[in-house]
């Protein structure tokens, strides 16, 4: 199972751009590397990161083999008002992690 730290701010102004980061703990094997005994390795990427604040989505990536291993992804959204973004990460071999923070919004 990933781990992911994710950086928001706890409070904004209303009509504040903030910026949000994520970083999720995977080893993101691209399938083309194969082992000492020549075996292959077998893939296994995140393939899309979905954010949602207050249900509606505001990022949404989908991710391909050349991405490094605990992809780092930041991007900014308008503070609109107090409630959570919620972070939902699905890829292969039935990876998915979610995780969600609280905003407070004046």
């Amino acid at each position: 199972m990933a781990s992911a730290l994710i950086n928001v701010p706890e409070r904004a102004r209303r009509g504040e751009v903030i910026e949000i980061k994520t970083l999720v703990s995977h080893p993101m094997e691209t399938g083309y590397r194969r082992t000492q005994l020549g075996a292959p390795i077998p893939r296994d990427i995140i393939r899309r990161l979905v954010c949602t604040y207050n249900g509606t989505e505001v990022f949404r990536a989908e991710l391909h083999p050349a991405i490094a291993a605990n992809p780092f992804i930041a991007f900014s959204t308008v503070a609109t008002e107090s409630g959570t973004i919620a972070f939902q990460w699905t890829g292969h071999n039935g990876f998915s992690a979610t995780e969600s923070v609280a905003i407070a919004v004046d």
